[in-house]
């Protein structure tokens, strides 16, 4: 599976980018109809509180993609609250299957 990580307005590290292929990686392996993952992180305004925005899109074979964005204070918490919001939709798409 392909995971492709955008870093909007900033240099990604190699930390952030190792927990977000860890992340990603778990939940694929969880819920294995996922054919491809978009990480999008981005700062929203600089030098603000609740910066930084993590968008997630999954790509599902036979249904729509699956998409989630969260804003909080770091990265890998936007990464966490997103993957959150994303779980009742991978429920609902593993029910189709």
């Amino acid at each position: 599976m392909e995971v492709q990580i955008k870093a909007i307005h900033f240099d990604i590290s190699d930390k952030l980018v190792a927990f977000v292929n860890k992340k990603i990686e778990k939940i694929t392996r969880r819920y294995d109809f996922i054919s491809g993952a978009e990480v999008n992180l981005r700062l929203v305004k600089p030098e603000t509180a609740k910066n930084k925005e993590a968008g997630i899109k999954f790509s599902v074979p036979g249904s729509p993609d699956l998409f989630a964005s969260k804003v909080a204070d770091s990265f890998e918490e936007a990464i966490d609250l997103s993957l959150e919001a994303l779980e009742p939709q991978l429920e609902k798409a593993k029910g189709k299957k």
